[in-house]
Order: C-alpha cells, then sequence, then structure tokens
C-alpha cells in the first residue's frame, strides 16, 4: 500500500501536464481572445462566435407579461411570465409535458401542435402577451429575424421532419392550426444565451450587494451567461461582429463563443491520451477538461496512470485498472465524503488504506483545480474583450448554470478564486458571478422583449 505523499503526487501531475500551475493564465486569455477575434472575423478558430441577433434589454417595464418556452432533455416547459417594478420576474401557470418525439416518432406536425397545446392555453386566456421566448437547446442556426432553424437532435427525441425547418414559424403555423394568433415576436434561444438574459433579471445591476433605490440613476453592468454542466459554453455582448457587418455601441449583440471547443495549450499527455478514447477525438477540448460529461472518465484515466507508475498502490488496484468507466457523479459522491466510503471510493479502497485514499482525493482535486482555472480564464477573456468592469457601481454580471458548478466538489472555489485572481492581478476589477435560478424560462422570457 502506497504512502500518502503530497510533493510526490504535485511532481506526477507536472510531469504529466496536468497540474494547474503549468498554466499561465496570462497566455490562455490572449489565446482565447484571439481566438474569438478570428471567429467574429469568419476565419478558421476554435470558437465559431455565433451570432444571436438578439440584443439584451437594459430595463424591463414593469407589467410585461411573454409566454417562456423551454425544451431541452425530456421534458417540455410553458409558462406566463410577468416582471415587477424592480424588474424581478414571476412564472405563473407552468406546465410540464414530455418532449414531443421522446415517446416514439412523430411528425413535424405532431411536434409542432405538441408545443403549440402547451402555449396555447395562455392565449386563450386573453392575456396580454408581448411575445414568446423559447429557449430550444439543440443546435440551431439562428436566423436575422430571431428565428432557429433546427441543425440537429440529440438521440433522445425522434422527429427527423423537424430537423432543417423554422422553429418558431412552425409553432406559429402550429397556433394558426388552433385558430389563435400568435404573438409578433417569436424568439428562439439556447441555453446559454438564457443563463446570460436571465442574469438581467436575477443579479442586481449593482451587483446585489447594496439595499434601496439607485439614486445616481447608474446603468447595470453588461451580463456574461456561462453554463458549466455537462458541457461548457459561454455568451456575451459584443459591439462588432465583422463576418455580418454587425457595430453597435449601443445595442450589442449577443455572441454564442462555444467556448467547449477551445483547445488550450496547457493540456497533458492524459488529456491527449483520453481524448483518443472518446467519439469525438480531437474536439471539444476545453469541455473535456472541465465539464460534467467528461470529469469522471479523465480522473480515473489519471488514476489508472498512478497506479501503472506505482505511486498509487492498494488491494484491488488491478480492479479499478479493469474499469472500464467512471461516471462524474460517482466520483462526486465520494469527493464530498471520502471516509464515508460511499460511491466509487468505498468499493476500492479498504478501511486499512487511508494513505491510498489520500492520494486518489489528492489527484482528483488537482483535476478540479484545473478544470476551474481553464474555466476562469474563458469567462475572464469575455470580461477583457467588452473592456468592462472598472466601475465600481457597474460590474459585470456573470450568470453560471449548470450541476459541475453547482454541485461538483470544489469546482466553485476553484472556477471563484482563479477568476477573481486573474481580474485583479494588474488594477481593480468589478463583478459579481451568481448562479440564477429558472434560467431556461427567465432567460426566454426576457428575450421575448429583447431587440
Amino acid at each position: 500500500m502506497s504512502a500518502f505523499k503530497p510533493a510526490a503526487l504535485v511532481e506526477f501531475a507536472r510531469y504529466y501536464g496536468f497540474h494547474y500551475d503549468i498554466c499561465d493564465p496570462l497566455v490562455l486569455i490572449r489565446d482565447i481572445l484571439n481566438e474569438m477575434e478570428r471567429g467574429l472575423r469568419g476565419q478558421p478558430s476554435d470558437l465559431p462566435m455565433i451570432p444571436t441577433y438578439i440584443s439584451p434589454v437594459t430595463r424591463i417595464r414593469p407589467g410585461k407579461q411573454v409566454i417562456a418556452l423551454d425544451a431541452g432533455g425530456t421534458n417540455l416547459r410553458a409558462a406566463l411570465v410577468s416582471f415587477d417594478g424592480e424588474g424581478k420576474a414571476r412564472a405563473e401557470g407552468t406546465q410540464k409535458a414530455p418532449m414531443p418525439g421522446t415517446r416514439g416518432q412523430v411528425s413535424a406536425e405532431v411536434f409542432f401542435d405538441e408545443i403549440a397545446g402547451l402555449a396555447a392555453p395562455f392565449i386563450e386566456a386573453g392575456k396580454a402577451v408581448e411575445g414568446i421566448g423559447f429557449c430550444f437547446s439543440y443546435p440551431m442556426e439562428i436566423t436575422q429575424d430571431s428565428d432557429g432553424i433546427l441543425m440537429a437532435f440529440s438521440k433522445e427525441v425522434e422527429a427527423p421532419e423537424v430537423i432543417g425547418r423554422r422553429i418558431g414559424a412552425g409553432l406559429r403555423d402550429a397556433l394558426a392550426r388552433r385558430n389563435l394568433r400568435a404573438p409578433e415576436r417569436i424568439v428562439l434561444l439556447n441555453d446559454t444565451v438564457a443563463t446570460l438574459l436571465s442574469g438581467l433579471v436575477e443579479i442586481k445591476a449593482d451587483g446585489g450587494r447594496g439595499e434601496g433605490a439607485d439614486r445616481y440613476g447608474v446603468e447595470g453592468g453588461p451580463v456574461i451567461g456561462c453554463i458549466l454542466g455537462t458541457g461548457f459554453n459561454t455568451a456575451y455582448p459584443e459591439k462588432r461582429i465583422p463576418k455580418i457587418g454587425f457595430e453597435s455601441e449601443a445595442a450589442p449583440q449577443i455572441v454564442v463563443c462555444e467556448t467547449g471547443n477551445f483547445h488550450p495549450r496547457f493540456l497533458g499527455f492524459p488529456d491527449r491520451e483520453y481524448d483518443a478514447t472518446t467519439k469525438n477525438p480531437g474536439a471539444y477540448a476545453q469541455e473535456k477538461a472541465c465539464a460534467g460529461a467528461y470529469l469522471g472518465p479523465l480522473t480515473l484515466h489519471i488514476f489508472k496512470q498512478a497506479v501503472r507508475e506505482g505511486l498509487l498502490k492498494f488491494r484491488k488496484s488491478d480492479e479499478l485498472l479493469a474499469l472500464p468507466t467512471l461516471q462524474t457523479k460517482d466520483l462526486n459522491i465520494s469527493m464530498r465524503s471520502p471516509l464515508a466510503a460511499e460511491g466509487f471510493f468505498g468499493q476500492f479502497f479498504g478501511l486499512d488504506e487511508r494513505d491510498a485514499l489520500a492520494s486518489a482525493v489528492y489527484l482528483a482535486s488537482i483535476v478540479t483545480k484545473r478544470a476551474g482555472l481553464l474555466s476562469a480564464a474563458v469567462v475572464a477573456a469575455m470580461v477583457e474583450r467588452m473592456g468592462a468592469a472598472y466601475d465600481p457601481f457597474a460590474p459585470v454580471r456573470i450568470a453560471v448554470e449548470g450541476t459541475t458548478y453547482l454541485v461538483y466538489k470544489g469546482m466553485r472555489e476553484a472556477l471563484e478564486s482563479s477568476l477573481y485572481t486573474m481580474l485583479n492581478a494588474a488594477a481593480p476589477r468589478f463583478y459579481e458571478i451568481s448562479p440564477v435560478e429558472q434560467a431556461s424560462l427567465f432567460g426566454a422570457a426576457v428575450a421575448a422583449l429583447s431587440s
């Protein structure tokens, strides 16, 4: 059985190139900014920088009501969302139904009819609805009129006739078949944009620190949306998009970066070796280093290397080497309470193998710390790109959604501590990072009121 030797574990991580201290944050940020600029120009880039044709609102007038739809995974949700005098969102009459196509293949007409069936009661009730915001979390090409052309479904949804169709137009036609007139504005967006827009209503303009009215009339700072869950993505408001001829200081447009596909230069041998075992080798390098779909399998790959090196020894080492994969959720259970001998660690480490268990936890923590640093560099690059956050009364608001950020042991602390260091290295920078609730519904509602 191995002794717990932190210094040896650190050197192991450095040798194989996955320790966080080999990452230069300034170089990372510069690399991301360069890829962003290339993507905005339409040049070959890791980051496609997808225009959304949505400009985030700065203030929402009270009393506005919209229908918010949220489609993703196996469920479809609908609600009537209104905004109070402070711009806070309130959802009423929330309905949920299985996502069309998850209980067997359906035609395009049936697909849109089922969605219309969930939205119809809000229109039939005679409510003054300003628009429909539709968070549709499947790959789409967003059009200039804020509709979305479906590119593909995940394997859960069987509706092949819908691929290549305009989702907003299909919903409008389905409502017409019910003799209902859809609101003039139907806006399609994905979950990253919805997270950004929900930050507008969930995070106070002053960062949520002060109380009472704003007597100076200071406009709130910009909002960044970040998803760190099963996958990783970011969105931010951009003033200049050369590839579509867009330029506006007053009304920037939200851009989805697809930052999960960024290739950090500071990845090591285990990253490359693990990447070769995935379904899409060579793609989504950033996501594979920090997101929930990959953290467990990557960490297991590192555990196996430590066993082969003789750095990690315990009686069931051979069983670990034979393990085909490790789900991130199972690793997280053990990381949150390793001494309880539950989850993954519980089946491999005996009660007298505390040192080996400590070594495994230590290695997993290094992977988590690096994941937080890599994620923070992406967010910091967004702040740098906007040239924002020097005004203490208008901090950048960073809205975050995703179970990896919220639940995975040590991830939130790693991301936030790294972000603070990066943004305050040269001068004080003001920002507020916060999780947002009901991001898909509330973000969809704000989108319906955005220009």
